[in-house]
């Protein structure tokens, strides 16, 4: 973070997060800025793909004439992430022109006919939805215990396939992105990038001064030590709501903290990933990005 932050604890002074101008800027750890009953200036109408809620954003333009890898291809048509296409490609599942291809770095044209479990894979048009999940939701496409998915909330706003972009755990709530963009996906997720979240997490007690620092020094969580970029309270009359910065991607990562420090997340809601707010986006609903909110996440514009 910015050394223009203050980051004294002895004269009891709070720790302020530096923030830039920008749109996509967070805003103050005020409940006002993320509570869900806070009604939109316009309203979303019900999202389907027979709807004009569902944008069509510019074509990126596909040579017939250069070929892509394989691995892109796939994550192009919205089937996966380019790591997950890796495995598949791997394990023989996908062919190209009636052949099973396993080598890695493959390269095919746009007019090649490529299978993915015998299933043409096609290029299709991109998607981006902004859902704030909500509780007993769990993140995947599908889920083989019959359990609520966050894919089940959006059945209805496209044709596309699409899938999550990262992981909230069940009970965890708050800003994801759905999209078939596989390169995005892979920009988002990926270790090196460590995009920047934001999460009010809710405490069983009050949150110690000196735990608070323990979390900006460092969390020994066993297999690694694990640090936040800020931490604060989210409201000045309670301890036990907190706003946490912070950009690793790691499972669970935020309970893990507090359970290593001794207290009890009764609530965590993710109020930013990457640039992106739920602002006007009540719990279970979605909308879809504005082509200048991709452009910006392509670009690499978001706050880091």
């Amino acid at each position: 973070m910015s050394s223009s932050r203050e980051n004294s604890y002895g004269n009891g002074e709070r720790r302020k997060f530096n923030r830039p101008n920008s749109e996509f800027r967070s805003k103050r750890f005020d409940r006002n800025s993320s509570n869900d009953d806070f009604r939109p200036r316009r309203k979303f109408r019900e999202n389907s793909y027979e709807t004009p809620s569902s944008p069509r954003y510019r074509k990126d333009y596909t040579d017939p004439t250069k070929p892509i890898r394989l691995n892109k291809y796939i994550a192009n048509a919205g089937v996966c992430s380019r790591r997950e296409a890796d495995e598949f490609i791997r394990s023989g599942v996908i062919s190209v022109n009636g052949e099973i291809v396993t080598e890695l770095g493959t390269k095919v044209f746009s007019t090649d006919k490529v299978l993915f479990h015998d299933q043409l894979v096609s290029l299709e048009r991109k998607i981006y939805i902004l859902l704030n999940k909500p509780k007993d939701t769990v993140t995947t496409v599908e889920d083989t215990h019959g359990r609520r998915t966050v894919m089940d909330i959006v059945r209805n706003a496209c044709r596309e396939r699409v899938y999550p972009v990262g992981r909230l755990d069940r009970n965890t709530t708050g800003v994801l992105l759905i999209t078939n963009d596989g390169e995005l996906t892979t920009k988002l997720t990926h270790p090196k990038n460590n995009m920047k979240k934001i999460y009010y997490v809710g405490i069983d007690r009050d949150l110690e001064k000196e735990d608070m620092a323990q979390i900006l020094e460092g969390v020994d969580l066993g297999d690694f030590k694990i640090k936040a970029d800020d931490v604060r309270f989210v409201k000045d009359d309670s301890k036990t709501l907190i706003g946490l910065e912070i950009h690793s991607g790691q499972n669970r990562v935020v309970r893990r903290i507090f359970d290593a420090l001794g207290y009890k997340v009764l609530k965590l809601d993710r109020v930013f990933f990457a640039g992106l707010t739920k602002k006007n986006v009540q719990r279970g609903k979605y909308r879809f990005l504005t082509e200048k909110e991709v452009n910006m996440l392509k670009m690499g514009a978001y706050e880091k």
